[in-house]
């Protein structure tokens, strides 16, 4: 799975839209959308929020967890802790992404927002890295991945297959030398 895919998942999350229009509710295969009626909230797909919003109608009412305080004790509580904290979202660097360059005028502050949440992104990448290296250094057998979003696993994920593989191929030529020398690693 690539980033691409990850975002495209994302956008299946249901935000909260103001619009300024009127419809009866829509039937869709994935589920039911509206009544519309103007400034009345309705909660919809991200993808639908940001193609409302692209034909202005609509306002989107950032997610509740897209708040400076608050993102400021999640980025606070990440560099304390040793291990992942649990995010306020599975998919909250996307649905960041998405929001912030669709609909920046309805986030306010929205560049301390941005930061907040890549400071933390770039802290929750140096803890994998350093997961990595004692992973590969400890020759580990597996490795537990407790509070990764989507996202942050896929950055890795290839990397520690491959040195499972890798690993697994080192430990049985070493278990069975003799075996181990006519294969090619």
């Amino acid at each position: 799975m690539d980033a691409s895919e990850v975002e495209f998942l994302a956008e299946k999350e249901q935000v909260t839209v103001i619009p300024n229009f009127s419809l009866d509710k829509v039937y869709l295969i994935g589920g039911d959308l509206g009544p519309f009626n103007p400034s009345l909230p309705v909660e919809v797909p991200l993808w639908l929020a940001i193609n409302l919003k692209q034909r202005q109608k609509c306002r989107i009412v950032p997610p509740e967890w897209m708040d400076v305080e608050k993102l400021e004790a999640i980025r606070d509580q990440e560099r304390r802790e040793e291990t992942f904290t649990p995010m306020p979202s599975p998919y909250y660097m996307e649905l960041t992404k998405l929001l912030l360059n669709h609909a920046a005028d309805n986030i306010p502050k929205a560049d301390e927002i941005r930061t907040l949440v890549k400071d933390t992104w770039d802290t929750r990448i140096a803890k994998l890295r350093l997961s990595a290296d004692s992973f590969v250094k400890g020759q580990e057998a597996h490795a537990k991945l407790d509070n990764l979003t989507l996202m942050e696993i896929n950055t890795i994920g290839t990397f520690f297959t491959e040195s499972l593989n890798h690993m697994y191929k080192l430990r049985t030529s070493l278990q069975n030398p003799e075996e181990g020398q006519s294969q090619d690693y």
